[in-house]
């Protein structure tokens, strides 16, 4: 029997806003550990919560940016569990009434582009962070991430390889850099994804049990964790065997998955609305001005670089990677006029340069 493989993935990005979420403790990356807390990330008593409007147009700007529908009434709900990393006993989230749903974009991926839907995007808290010391016997917590503003972008279970998954991220990380609501570094966590994974009889609809895989941190892992657990997986079905729903982690030394608990349902979360936040209200004028002062979408420009210049894919996609790279192209292609020559200096001889000196594009004048 011939399986299909079905992948969905939760997208968490750290956003770009100069203080946290619900106060005003900076949301900064690399000090010292419990630097930036404050009453209401350590959890006590009578510390209440007060929005950060920019993560709101952050989030209005992702949804315009993934064809999403943007909620008029949305509101905040708190997620319960227990979790040393999590002083308050619950993440402020959003559950039924997010602000942005029902979206798509277009993944290129083994030369052929497939759409991939939305689910949602909705606004929430990050948790601390738990660094665990087997020498010392000992678990540390540090709250500086707890606080940080984070979007989450559910995907609908439409991505059908581990390749797939990882061109779906890319895309994701390529569309928060070019708006600058995030700098997409997998390495300090501001980019991560949980996924999630079933296989089905090929041609079967009902969707078979599905397993999650936790925080995954780059597109190789992704990728690689994904292709294990297809095989581990296949092999059980195979057998005759039943998966069994869990939430594993990925060993990526030992190039495994392997169990962390069981899967958790909505209903353990216990969502309920958070009565320190009124409901959020987005109006339509506000939402055609983020519309009005958005950059052209990297899509777009690669679609003008292929059909108004004539270059080719290839150079169109290394052009679009960054948002900087094509604007330092339109820079040099109004002084040559030439877009081809424009193109291959770029990728070619500028690249070559800025990797040896160890610089960005943005170290060119």
């Amino acid at each position: 029997m011939d399986y299909e493989v079905v992948i969905g993935l939760e997208v968490h990005v750290q956003l770009k806003t100069r203080t946290k979420i619900f106060c005003s403790s900076p949301a900064a990356f690399g000090a010292d550990p419990n630097t930036y807390i404050d009453p209401l990330t350590l959890g006590l008593p009578g510390a209440l919560p007060v929005f950060n409007r920019q993560v709101a147009e952050f989030a209005i700007m992702m949804g315009l940016a993934t064809n999403c529908e943007i909620r008029e009434f949305n509101r905040f709900a708190r997620k319960h569990y227990f979790y040393p990393d999590l002083p308050k006993g619950y993440q402020i989230s959003q559950y039924e009434e997010p602000i942005c749903e029902r979206g798509h974009i277009e993944v290129l991926c083994d030369n052929s582009t497939r759409s991939i839907g939305i689910t949602r995007i909705h606004m929430e808290e990050d948790a601390g962070k738990s660094m665990h010391d087997p020498t010392a016997h000992c678990s540390l917590v540090d709250l500086n991430r707890a606080g940080v503003p984070l979007l989450e972008i559910v995907s609908e279970p439409d991505i059908r390889s581990p390749s797939q998954a990882a061109a779906y991220l890319r895309t994701i990380r390529q569309i928060v850099r070019w708006l600058d609501i995030s700098d997409g570094n997998m390495e300090e966590g501001s980019l991560r994804c949980d996924a999630n994974i079933s296989l089905r009889p090929l041609g079967q609809m009902e969707f078979g049990t599905r397993t999650e895989i936790k925080n995954l941190n780059s597109f190789k892992f992704v990728e690689k964790a994904l292709e294990y657990e297809v095989a581990r997986q296949l092999a059980i079905l195979k057998s005759g065997g039943e998966v069994v729903q869990e939430t594993l982690l990925f060993d990526s030394d030992a190039g495994v998955t392997k169990p962390m608990r069981g899967k958790e349902e909505s209903a353990d979360y216990r969502y309920f609305p958070d009565p320190d936040l009124p409901p959020l209200v987005i109006k339509e004028s506000w939402i055609e001005e983020i519309r009005r002062n958005m950059p052209v979408l990297p899509q777009k420009r690669y679609r003008e670089l292929i059909e108004g210049y004539g270059l080719s894919e290839y150079d169109a996609g290394v052009l679009t990677a960054d948002r900087e790279i094509v604007e330092y192209f339109d820079r040099v292609f109004k002084t040559c006029e030439n877009a081809k020559a424009a193109a291959n200096w770029i990728t070619s001889e500028l690249f070559g340069r800025l990797n040896k000196a160890s610089l960005e594009i943005s170290d060119s004048p």
